[in-house]
């Protein structure tokens, strides 16, 4: 039996960046172990490359064309339905510790004269989470930080300022007691000023202990969603210095990448992540603290997992481990994320589903295509409670976690983006804002980029599968860009059109007419 769901996110963690994904020299074994117990997805895929558009996607179980919050810091519409909206009404609490990235649409709360400090309408803005512990992070330096929790309990443990996140917990000091402040990359491989039990990851792991050891008997979802290994790259003692130089890996890129560059990928190249990465002594400096982040996530997931054996509660929860995107790191000659290479839009996904039903796929790794937003259909799933098939776009993962086959496995992923946000790509493309889509389709062969009034992009996965030859120009393969622009637009036709009616309430729509005594055209 599931009662409960533990929904574990990190921030800008790689699929490849786990012992059990392959990294030869990154020691995850707490993660290892919770694949040994479920089922590992090596071809998952997120919705949107960057946190607010994916995190959308999760959190809705629909595509960023159908939710519309295409980037961060883009509202999410009052009008869509999140997870806990799907769970509250069956008793289910649905909470969150950590970060969500939801952007609240303030507009359309004062349109429809919801309060949003409490109730319905706080939720609402919530994304549908009860903010347990609601912490975006990323306090910029000089900014003063008021009414944050972490930043409170910083200031409690000693670490007292404006902007404790910033001025301790992601930032180091030098050898004549200077601050070196966590935005400069330079500063990567010094430690934290806060010792690790103060850093983020413990800090959100012991909250999200909180919050199960007072659930009782009432069923619920946690949303443990850790900010880190997105940048800042900073980490305590004793992580910053558990990986050196010698334990990164070459990054995956050619110099016939940088030959006559698609425009919009030519001027994401030219941004400061980009440029950065591009230089060995940087990938050589922040990589290995990358890595660190990791293992510290790995650590305190270790004492999650026993806080929950203890009570009993692992034979009666899901637990799902993901991220909302990966990090270029160099790969590509690229920084940060917003691209639709593997790198980016793969993402690690674990779950673990503790019923008898899971038994015969347990330590089993699982090659279907499958996507983020088929988490959610998979909650209701796992928790007996009705499917929402009028708004969910996902498919439940269940048969899968089960052993079963499925009835038509699916053909191709898909992810959007924009880059109307990023004036070094926009501006030398000419485009204006409203045309500045991108959207991803991949099948298991191709995958094929549309830019809207600019080439596509187009790769061989199987001859290709670092994504090193771009075929969106070549003669050769313009069948193969046809097939899939008709691929890309058999998707679009095939949203969500009625969210807000039940197909039940379709199909019957016509009979109730008839049963009222409406008679259109009636002679």
């Amino acid at each position: 039996m599931v009662r409960n769901v533990l929904f574990i996110m990190a921030d800008q963690l790689r699929w490849d960046y786990l012992g059990c994904a392959g990294h030869p020299r990154l020691r995850t074994p707490n993660i290892d172990a919770l694949a040994a117990r479920g089922v590992r997805f090596t071809q998952a895929f997120v919705q949107g490359p960057v946190c607010g558009a994916s995190r959308m996607s999760t959190y809705t179980g629909r595509y960023v064309s159908s939710h519309g919050s295409m980037w961060n810091f883009v509202p999410l519409s009052v009008g869509q339905k999140t997870l806990g909206a799907h769970l509250r009404p069956h008793g289910v609490r649905c909470a969150v510790v950590g970060k969500t990235h939801v952007e609240a649409d303030l507009e359309g709360a004062r349109r429809l004269a919801l309060n949003t400090a409490k109730g319905e309408g706080l939720l609402a803005m919530e994304g549908g989470f009860e903010p347990f512990e609601r912490d975006d992070g990323i306090w910029p330096p000089g900014f003063k930080v008021e009414g944050n929790r972490y930043c409170d309990y910083l200031r409690a443990r000693g670490h007292g300022g404006d902007n404790p996140w910033h001025e301790h917990a992601n930032s180091a000091l030098g050898d004549d007691g200077e601050l070196l402040s966590g935005w400069e990359m330079r500063w990567a491989g010094r430690p934290a000023r806060v010792p690790a039990q103060d850093s983020e990851t413990p800090y959100m792991t012991r909250r999200a202990m909180d919050f199960i050891a007072e659930q009782g008997e009432r069923p619920w979802v946690l949303h443990l969603s850790y900010i880190k290994p997105h940048w800042p790259y900073v980490a305590p003692a004793p992580y910053h210095a558990m990986y050196g130089a010698d334990d990164v890996l070459p990054a995956q890129r050619s110099e016939a990448e940088r030959e006559d560059e698609h425009p919009v990928v030519q001027g994401f190249r030219q941004t400061e992540p980009s440029r950065s990465f591009s230089r060995e002594e940087v990938r050589s400096t922040v990589i290995p603290t990358y890595m660190g982040l990791i293992t510290q996530i790995d650590d305190e997931l270790g004492r999650l997992f026993d806080f929950l054996r203890e009570r009993g509660l692992d034979r009666e929860t899901l637990i799902v481990f993901t991220s909302d995107h990966g990090d270029y790191l160099g790969d590509h000659w690229l920084g940060e994320k917003e691209l639709f290479h593997d790198t980016i839009v793969k993402v690690p996904l674990i779950v673990v589903d503790p019923r008898a039903e899971a038994d015969a796929t347990r330590g089993t790794v699982c090659d279907e295509l499958v996507e983020s937003i088929d988490l959610v259909p998979t909650f209701l799933d796992a928790l007996g409670l009705p499917g929402a098939p009028e708004w969910l776009e996902g498919r439940s993962l269940q048969p899968l976690l089960h052993g079963q086959a499925e009835a038509a496995p699916r053909e191709a992923v898909f992810s959007e983006n924009s880059y109307a946000f990023r004036d070094e790509v926009r501006l030398p493309s000419g485009q204006p804002v409203d045309a500045c889509q991108m959207t991803m389709v991949r099948t298991r062969r191709w995958k094929y980029i549309d830019y809207q009034g600019l080439p596509p992009q187009l790769f061989d996965l199987a001859q290709d599968p670092g994504e090193l030859e771009d075929l969106g120009r070549s003669e050769a393969h313009a069948g193969v860009r046809a097939e899939m622009a008709a691929r890309l637009f058999a998707w679009l036709r095939a949203r969500k059109r009625f969210p807000t009616i039940r197909h039940e309430d379709i199909e019957q729509w016509n009979r109730r007419e008839v049963k009222a005594g409406i008679q259109i055209g009636h002679w």
